[in-house]
């Protein structure tokens, strides 16, 4: 149980690889590591990988997460583009994507991690 964190072989995005039950609380402490280690290398793309992860948060913490939490916690990079890796037939993560994306955060959730590093480095 716990959080991975790595810099990409190629330098260009944040590797988060989670594992256990995880809620906001954890998840806030995990992007606050990896927003300031892409802060320090000039890195602002976060591949957080949970497939081995389900969020446990009722719906409400998780709305409390991803609407306020997300955008008014210093040290989360605002303009940071996330690709999320969940398990086929998991959606214990969607609503948090859904709320995110609302309030104006890139945030997609993909089920193939190639596809998911494809959408970091686009552009």
């Amino acid at each position: 149980m716990g959080c991975e964190i790595k810099v990409s072989e190629d330098g260009k995005y944040i590797i988060q690889t989670v594992t256990g039950d995880l809620t906001g609380k954890l998840m806030m402490e995990y992007n606050l590591k990896s927003h300031a280690m892409g802060r320090d290398l000039g890195i602002n793309r976060f591949l957080v990988d949970v497939t081995k992860s389900r969020n446990v948060d009722p719906p409400t913490k998780n709305f409390s997460f991803a609407r306020y939490g997300l955008k008014t916690t210093p040290g989360i990079d605002l303009s940071a583009r996330v690709a999320t890796v969940v398990s086929p037939g998991d959606h214990s993560h969607d609503f948090i994507e859904t709320v995110s994306r609302d309030r104006g955060l890139d945030v997609t959730h993909f089920t193939d991690r190639h596809q998911a590093i494809r959408h970091l480095l686009k552009d």
